[in-house]
């Protein structure tokens, strides 16, 4: 099979497929090179997707990804980002070994047909040029026998006339024989470009034409194999990427496979355990005898009334409020809370202490590591003195033993806090179950106190619902006669051993050195209630003053 012999008059048709050849490779190369664009915007894409729903630093959506969902979730967004990097290689390797390689091949392709068609034509027209030579000696050998035998005919005749003299005959006789010798040479020569014409035309057929047309033919079947072989990388180059792929899903599944529901439930539990314990029963008042009223030992005020009903709405004591409600709240947003954590609950207050503990003895382990580190360079200074002067870390060792007594103290002062936590969580008492009671007017019923009870999910106290039951409490005519509160009794006293600024509703401000009395003490909830005169009272964190109980109260 040869294009040669097979397709020797098909010079133009040959012409026509060898260039719809090279279309095909191009519109291939823009086919591949279109593939390319697209995995470099998918990836693009899929790079974007993963960065946008990154975890933002030092956020709080960075803290929910202590959760193995939130962390499995993490892990997915960073496979997909090796996922989309290996799209990225699919196009880079695409363009290298596809785009970029046939781009050359067509540029070669182009010029060696542009020369065996060069050659074809060449070959043409040097046959066209026998053709003619050989046409040009047959019409003069044709007219040269025309001429021949006209003059023959007219020796002839001049020969049977008797009337023509002697000379003409010989004069046409002479004619006759030019013509019939210009014939013979005119044959002579037809004959010789004939052979002629006849050998360079089946050189032309047989040689030149089947040798330019089988080099055409090899030309157009390395094309062919050349896009055989780019269809086959095409294939492999993605081929190449399924195991990395593979391992990407790998990671997701087995991110998928370590959620832990159980651990994130005990993670919650931990990030929002107050430490408290539920309230217990509330006791019967009987409000048939006023003025032998009672009040629930189980309440936060611990009142000591002996016998005196609680004074009406509107009286002095009315602003006298838990510290845990939404104002306190507002503090902790904006930065305010204490420095030992007393605004928390005792759970929380534990966790915040421990982790300021953990974080303080990890400054104190780098101070100590820093100055290890100076100090063997200054014994490498007293051996060697040319590579240094010892003295000169002298300041910066003694500024590094400074901050370690800094920390220190500091980490000594927030272990003390944490002791004192750690130490009172597992007492409860029936009295420091009950967070009710503040409310030290008629109002506070059975039914506000029990409104009190109820926490907030964060372990804050609300008021809505003691002031919503206290506007369904109908006044009675007793309130009038019950306007001024009898002050509670001293049980001891305290030294502020802290500056205190007592910024919400039912706190007192104290400074350090301060002498007060105490009214009340720490009923499990972190705050001791004390009075500096008549007029001044409120609530502090047990941790900045220390309480000095009289005999009798420590008794009673």
């Amino acid at each position: 099979m040869s294009w040669g012999t097979e397709l020797w008059d098909q010079f133009d048709n040959l012409e026509k497929h060898t260039q719809w050849g090279i279309d095909v490779l191009e519109k291939y190369i823009k086919f591949v090179k279109e593939r390319t664009e697209i995995e470099i915007s998918y990836a693009k894409q899929l790079r974007n997707l993963s960065k946008k729903y990154q975890p933002k630093k030092n956020s709080k959506e960075e803290e929910e990804y202590k959760y193995t969902s939130c962390k499995a979730f993490l892990a997915t967004l960073n496979e997909m980002n090796d996922y989309a990097g290996q799209h990225e290689v699919v196009s880079e390797n695409m363009t290298s070994q596809i785009t970029a390689e046939l781009t050359r091949f067509v540029q070669e392709l182009k010029q060696e047909r542009k020369s065996h068609f060069h050659d074809g034509r060449k070959a043409q027209q040097n046959i066209e040029t026998f053709w003619k030579q050989l046409e040009a000696s047959k019409r003069r050998f044709e007219r040269d026998c025309k001429e021949a035998d006209r003059a023959q005919q007219y020796f002839e005749k001049m020969d049977a006339d008797i009337n023509v003299t002697k000379a003409d005959v010989e004069k046409a006789r002479q004619q006759a024989q030019t013509r019939h010798q210009m014939a013979e040479d005119s044959k002579g020569e037809y004959s010789s470009i004939l052979q002629k014409f006849n050998h360079e035309q089946r050189e032309h057929y047989h040689t030149h034409i089947p040798n330019i047309f089988q080099k055409i033919q090899e030309m157009e079947e390395r094309r062919i194999v050349r896009i055989g072989e780019c269809m086959k990388t095409y294939a492999e180059v993605d081929r190449q990427v399924i195991p990395i792929i593979g391992k990407c899903l790998d990671g997701i599944t087995k991110a998928a496979e370590s959620i832990d529901q159980k651990n994130d439930s005990q993670l919650v539990i931990e990030a929002f355990k107050s430490g408290f314990e539920p309230p217990g029963d509330i006791d019967f008042e009987d409000f048939t005898q006023p003025m032998k009223r009672t009040v629930s030992e189980s309440s936060l005020s611990n009142s000591r009334w002996d016998g005196k009903s609680e004074p009406k709405p509107g009286s002095k004591s009315k602003g006298k409020l838990w510290p845990f409600i939404k104002k306190n709240k507002l503090s902790l947003k904006l930065g305010g809370g204490p420095e030992d954590f007393s605004n928390l609950p005792p759970e929380q207050r534990r966790k915040k202490l421990q982790q300021k503990v953990d974080e303080l003895n990890k400054d104190i382990q780098k101070e100590m590591d820093q100055r290890d580190a100076l100090t063997k360079m200054k014994d490498v200074y007293i051996k060697n003195p040319q590579m240094g002067d010892a003295a000169s870390v002298d300041h910066k060792l003694a500024e590094l033993g400074q901050n370690m007594e800094k920390l220190r103290l500091e980490a000594q002062k927030f272990e003390g806090w944490l002791a004192e936590v750690e130490g009172r969580l597992p007492v409860r008492t029936e009295q420091t179950r009950r967070q009710s009671g503040m409310y030290d007017t008629q109002n506070t019923s059975a039914v506000s106190n029990c409104a009190q009870d109820r926490e907030s999910p964060d372990g804050s106290y609300t008021e809505e619902q003691s002031q919503e039951s206290e506007m369904k409490v109908p006044v009675t005519e007793f309130d009038d006669e019950f306007d001024d509160e009898e002050p509670l009794p001293t049980i001891g006293t305290c030294k502020a051993l802290y500056t205190f600024e007592g910024q919400n509703e039912g706190t007192i401000s104290v400074t350090e050195g301060e002498m007060l009395y105490v009214i009340e003490e720490d009923k499990g909830d972190g705050w001791t209630r004390i009075r500096r005169n008549e007029d001044e009272e409120g609530y502090v964190p047990t941790s900045y003053v220390e309480v000095y109980l009289d005999k009798n109260a420590k008794d009673s």
